[in-house]
């Protein structure tokens, strides 16, 4: 579990970001098939539930996503420019509330790779907010969301 400080300054929820590279604003009732115009069919018969999983879900509409989902598919680099940035307010809503964060979310969130992120830059902005709101870290992701921090390009 994470504890997070309460009070602490993050990105007022439901403000528009100004990042250009995050299509925005785009519709979260299609599903990523939709949003990316790729279609992958059906998942070969003989794969793991993680991938029969992540078909799956590419088909769902991006608002239905839980934040688990979001953590595997995040997790597997599929679909970034649109579920980065639900899941970061998933993230920073929760951490601004005190709320529960999931774990999962947060690790698959801050180990993407640095590019994404200075790819990025007002979404790591707001995640690095969300993460300074967070005060007791487990011991399986701190390392990971102290590598982030460390990775982000100056200014941000």
């Amino acid at each position: 579990m994470i504890t997070v400080r309460r009070n602490s300054p993050a990105a007022p929820v439901g403000v528009p970001r100004e990042d250009p590279t995050v299509p925005q604003p785009f519709d979260r009732t299609k599903s990523l098939e939709q949003l990316d115009g790729e279609r992958w069919g059906d998942p070969p018969t003989d794969t793991t539930s993680l991938v029969k999983n992540v078909y799956e879900w590419r088909r769902r509409p991006v608002g239905t996503l839980e934040p688990h989902e979001l953590g595997r598919l995040i997790g597997q680099d599929v679909g970034l420019p649109w579920l980065l940035p639900p899941a970061v307010e998933i993230l920073r809503e929760r951490a601004a509330a005190g709320g529960f964060i999931d774990g999962d979310l947060l690790y698959a969130v801050v180990t993407r790779n640095p590019v994404v992120w200075a790819e990025h830059p007002e979404l790591a902005r707001e995640l690095k907010a969300a993460v300074a709101m967070m005060t007791e870290l487990s011991s399986y992701v701190k390392p990971d969301v102290e590598n982030f921090l460390a990775a982000l390009p100056e200014g941000i």
